[in-house]
């Protein structure tokens, strides 16, 4: 019976260890949305919010001229409800990923048609609904916790460390 009990009690212990493990990497990059509607479209942004740690950003933890899942754990998702031009490419009414492909003054912005992925593991740019660039601005304060902001213009702000680049939805 007591080593029964021993055997049911390790078991417990490992599972509180494990789920409190698994609770603080989630709360290392925590979900976070952004919604807006804009022009009557409902637009809902889903990504997962790093933090900067006084880790290098841009050109280190995050290499500049490669596909980036723009955010962490998941793909970054875009959902809109009906059509939409998104910095110029027509995207259709439903979720679609957001990657990003980050360079030391402009981005690469990808809507890509695969929103249920790790990361960037898998992606597959022949399922690209299409590209644009922007520039990136320099900012002058430190941003700590990565952050998608969608105004109700249809502006997206993709901010972290020093770093800011935005793009349109209509």
């Amino acid at each position: 019976m007591k080593k029964n009990l021993s055997i049911a009690t390790s078991f417990i212990i490992a599972c509180l260890i494990s789920s409190s493990s698994l609770y603080a990497q989630q709360k290392a990059s925590p979900p976070k949305v952004s919604k807006a509607t804009v022009n009557g479209n409902d637009i809902t942004i889903n990504y997962s919010s790093p933090s900067k740690k006084g880790r290098e950003i841009y050109g280190g933890l995050v290499p500049f001229d490669k596909v980036w899942r723009t955010g962490a754990n998941e793909a970054t998702t875009i959902e809109l409800s009906k059509d939409a031009k998104i910095g110029g490419v027509d995207v259709k009414a439903g979720k679609n990923a957001l990657f990003t492909i980050p360079g030391k003054s402009e981005w690469t912005i990808i809507i890509n048609s695969n929103a249920k992925q790790w990361g960037a593991y898998d992606y597959d740019k022949s399922k690209d609904i299409g590209r644009f660039k922007v520039s990136s601005a320099e900012l002058d304060a430190v941003v700590e916790s990565f952050a998608i902001n969608l105004a109700d213009d249809g502006t997206v702000s993709i901010i972290w460390d020093q770093t800011q680049v935005e793009f349109m939805i209509k």
